[in-house]
């Protein structure tokens, strides 16, 4: 029998606290199958979207979006981290469960009319996401989808964060 993208995630329980399952991705890196068939699951759940760039979201992001964008023929973009990237950026911040944080991309990263597709490993609440997304609309491109290999659907983010958005995910656990 065929294994499922689902097959190489690793449960952790009680991590990072008593209670938490974490959905741990290091099984499908572990596992040459277990990546191939990831990244072939995202460009199948991706097919028929016209797409002008890949933006990956650090870190865990760039390890399923850089082999994206290559299979899909397109250039990549690194969303980072504050200090990350060495020329003249845009931010976006955004809500954490205690804080904020913040993300940036280049400002020649997205010319207008682009259509670019977000990627991550994990959608839980989608406020990093929607961040990205908003970094692309600010320089006039177009979010043509997102697209993630987990997705916790327990934190409801496709009807919250990324309303209105194309959002496709290979594995989808219903709690949080």
């Amino acid at each position: 029998m065929a294994k499922s993208v689902a097959d190489y995630v690793i449960d952790v329980k009680d991590y990072p606290k008593p209670g938490i399952i974490f959905r741990d991705i290091t099984g499908i890196l572990a596992d040459a199958e277990g990546f191939r068939l990831s990244i072939d699951s995202l460009e199948e759940a991706v097919k028929g979207m016209s797409i002008d760039k890949v933006a990956a979201i650090e870190a865990r992001g760039f390890i399923f979006g850089a082999p994206l964008a290559d299979r899909l023929g397109v250039s990549f973009i690194a969303i980072r981290k504050p200090g990350k990237l060495p020329r003249e950026t845009i931010s976006e911040s955004y809500t954490l469960e205690y804080g904020t944080s913040t993300v940036h991309i280049q400002m020649d990263a997205v010319k207008p009319g682009e259509r670019v597709l977000v990627v991550d490993d994990l959608l839980a609440t989608g406020g990093t996401a929607a961040a990205a997304a908003r970094l692309v609309e600010r320089e006039g491109g177009k979010v043509a989808g997102m697209a993630f290999v987990l997705e916790l659907a327990g934190f409801e983010a496709r009807k919250g964060a990324l309303a209105g958005y194309d959002v496709k995910s290979i594995v989808r656990y219903d709690g949080k």
